[in-house]
């Protein structure tokens, strides 16, 4: 085996975990720009906005290892644009500090969608 591919597999496992990061800061700042633009939907401390971001995570990789779809409210259609409402909404049972209400969850879903569309990032 050469030394580049031995140098390759081992850095290969550093850039997942950077790649893990990395969507979990860019999914964490686009919950807090969805809950500040969104009326009924707080976020009270920066703690809760991390335990929010992880379990928000969780729920969308067990609904898409499970069902195939994926809860996006943006370009997935009606069914991501629910299924988006239903785990904002969900996340409010796992999370201190975290609230929002029905209404507030489906204009957060359209919120939420929209600046994850604008972020850079995998779609």
């Amino acid at each position: 085996m050469s030394d580049n591919q031995v140098n390759t597999r081992s850095t290969g496992g550093a850039n997942t975990v950077w790649q893990v990061v990395g969507r979990l800061i860019t999914a964490a700042i686009v919950l807090a720009i969805t809950a500040f633009f969104t009326p009924g939907f707080t976020i009270n401390n920066i703690w809760a906005l991390a335990a929010a971001t992880v379990v928000l995570t969780v729920i969308d990789y067990l609904i898409t290892r499970f069902t195939g779809l994926h809860a996006s409210s943006f370009g997935k259609g009606f069914v991501g644009f629910v299924l988006a409402a239903i785990v904002l909404y969900v996340t409010q049972y796992f999370v201190a500090g975290y609230t929002i209400s029905w209404i507030a969850a489906i204009i957060g879903a359209l919120v939420y969608g929209v600046v994850d569309y604008f972020l850079p990032g995998e779609q």
